[in-house]
């Protein structure tokens, strides 16, 4: 693993995120900043995809349950080459294949449609298990948010996905604390998570979701778990790498204007 080369994939990441919600004038820029560093290291280091061929009978999923924040799928998807870069700046506008949440009959590497939060990663859990039935070797990944796992559709594909002994399974939580409404334990608190997802039959880690190192080995543990599925709950900044949207709620939803995406740009430079 070449961590250096990973951390300017994913500053370029954060760069693009950035860029294309200022663009845009509207989208999901915290969350999507919070995962630049497991989008980057599932893309560029871990997962068997080709982007010349993105339908692969044998290639690797990826589901993005938290479908809004599709910038950080969209950066590392074209980043790693199944569609041009410069399409990135076409986010949200009308014509444009990059939707405000991913669409897999329209964007090349979408393997699942998501928005609707819970279904994502109900989709991945189905996906899973239809290749364990096929006795195909490749894995699924899917990434939710942590207030998503408000949604009762959670804890019934989890519940699922270990009835099932799905270890090609492995789920991250982007567990930067906080949603649209708020700090998720004033909203509705998940919390404990690992407790929950370990109380449900899953193998559990606790990481810190920007360090490639500590991702690195959560994965390599979590592919030599059998019998049951995984999920890293990684720690994380909602708006990582942009000073003003760092732990901020607000920037949830919301897109910098000129001079906030200068200043952010400056930052990320």
């Amino acid at each position: 693993m070449n961590e250096q080369m990973l951390k300017e994939q994913a500053n370029q990441i954060r760069k693009d995120i950035v860029t294309m919600i200022g663009a845009a004038k509207s989208g999901h820029p915290g969350g999507s900043l919070s995962a630049a560093e497991i989008l980057t290291y599932l893309y560029f280091e871990e997962m068997n995809v080709n982007p010349a061929d993105p339908k692969w009978e044998n290639r690797d999923r990826f589901v993005l349950s938290k479908g809004h924040a599709a910038p950080v799928l969209y950066a590392a998807l074209a980043r790693k080459g199944f569609f041009p870069a410069e399409d990135l700046m076409t986010l949200r506008k009308i014509g444009s294949h990059l939707q405000g949440h991913p669409d897999m009959k329209k964007v090349p590497g979408v393997d699942m449609s998501t928005g609707s939060l819970g279904t994502g990663f109900s989709a991945a859990t189905g996906i899973a298990l239809a290749c364990q039935l096929d006795k195909k070797e490749n894995y699924v990944y899917t990434l939710l948010g942590d207030g998503e796992l408000q949604e009762g559709q959670v804890w019934e594909a989890a519940m699922s996905a270990a009835h099932y002994k799905l270890d090609n399974l492995i789920a991250f939580v982007d567990n930067n604390g906080l949603q649209i409404d708020g700090n998720i334990d004033d909203v509705l608190s998940p919390n404990p998570i690992d407790a929950k997802f370990t109380a449900f039959g899953w193998h559990v880690q606790v990481i810190d979701g920007h360090d490639f190192g500590q991702i690195a080995d959560a994965v390599k543990a979590a592919k030599a778990e059998t019998g049951k599925p995984s999920v890293i709950v990684a720690k994380t900044v909602k708006g990582k790498g942009v000073s003003y949207m760092e732990n901020q709620a607000g920037w949830h939803g919301s897109a910098p204007n000129e001079e906030q995406v200068a200043q952010a740009m400056a930052e990320l430079n």
